[in-house]
């Protein structure tokens, strides 16, 4: 695995210097199958680039973690291990805490405030891409993923209290916090391992997106879906820094112009396709739609999840938390 992990920076040191006067492949690692809408959204992208430069550029998809697992996504593209990659926001969580802003509970409890927070140079995002640039990763675009939702077997998880003594799946540090501030017991883990450990038992809940209840066939393995929308999923398409320095400026901009087409084309798309996947899903899994009232209960069970997360982001956290409380 060394000699394998040494030749693949050899590869992508070469594709660095070499990009600007050949043709060249980037490839990039997908966590979720290529029909899932995030596949989808990379292959227009793919299409559009290789058409535009006449087949100079060549993208490669790897989807369902055929390369790398969501946690090992942010390192290998980083270190040059692979040109490109698709990772879940809270991936960089541990190089750059901030990023969990989207997943402190009810943050952005809107259509309206996501699209805001998450457009590209946005008090919110803006910061966020500069951060995670200084980890060796360009941030081309981002893909929104749509809003988290609970998964359980047996009971249902109806009120913040259902929570209590649960196991739950997550797969972001600040949706830690939330679970044990309701009284639960977290458990990280990368979505491609869900199946299995909710198959086995090895969780009593967990927390994913609609679209991966249909995706991943999660319905197949657990009882109920509780329509919490306690969270914005967002997921970024990345690229090695030194890669993107070595294309020829009229290929980044070719790249840049499909990577912003591409992102708005699915931020658009994004209540169709969630309520789509809910259609899908509803006559498979038992449903759990929450009233107002309902919801107001989780939003206060779950305030101080804010608290851990501003201590735990520091002082770019806090201004995040800020300019989110003015969209």
């Amino acid at each position: 695995m060394k000699k394998m992990f040494i030749g693949l920076l050899a590869a992508a040191a070469l594709a660095g210097s070499a990009i600007a006067s050949q043709a060249a492949t980037l490839r990039v690692t997908l966590q979720l199958p290529i029909k899932h809408h995030l596949g989808q959204n990379m292959l227009d992208f793919k299409k559009e680039v290789e058409a535009k430069t006449g087949g100079e550029i060549k993208i490669e998809i790897y989807p369902s973690a055929q390369l790398y697992k969501d946690k090992e996504v942010p390192q290998a593209v980083s270190s040059g291990a692979i040109e490109m990659g698709i990772a879940s926001l809270t991936r960089f969580a541990g190089t750059v805490p901030a990023v969990d802003i989207f997943y402190v509970p009810f943050m952005f409890d809107s259509q309206e405030k996501v699209k805001k927070a998450t457009a590209p140079g946005s008090s919110i995002r803006g910061p966020l891409d500069e951060a995670i640039l200084k980890t060796g990763a360009r941030v081309l675009w981002w893909q929104a993923f749509g809003q988290a939702i609970i998964l359980s077997k047996g009971d249902p998880i109806k009120l913040p209290a259902d929570m209590k003594g649960k196991k739950v799946r997550v797969f972001g540090k600040t949706l830690g916090e939330m679970v044990k501030v309701l009284g639960g017991s977290p458990v990280l883990m990368s979505g491609s391992k869900q199946f299995l450990a909710y198959q086995r038992g090895a969780v009593d809940a967990g927390m994913t997106g609609i679209t991966a209840v249909k995706s991943r066939k999660l319905y197949e393995v657990m009882d109920n879906m509780t329509l919490t929308r306690h969270a914005d999923i967002e997921f970024i398409v990345i690229i090695n820094e030194k890669v993107w320095q070595g294309i020829k400026p009229e290929y980044r901009k070719i790249i840049m112009e499909a990577a912003r087409r591409v992102e708005k084309d699915l931020r658009d798309k994004m209540n169709a396709i969630e309520n789509k996947a809910l259609e899908d899903v509803r006559p498979k899994i038992n449903t759990i739609d929450l009233t107002e009232a309902e919801r107001d209960e989780w939003r206060k069970a779950t305030k101080p999840v804010v608290d851990a997360y501003v201590k735990n982001a520091g002082e770019l956290g806090r201004k995040l938390v800020e300019e989110a409380g003015k969209l």
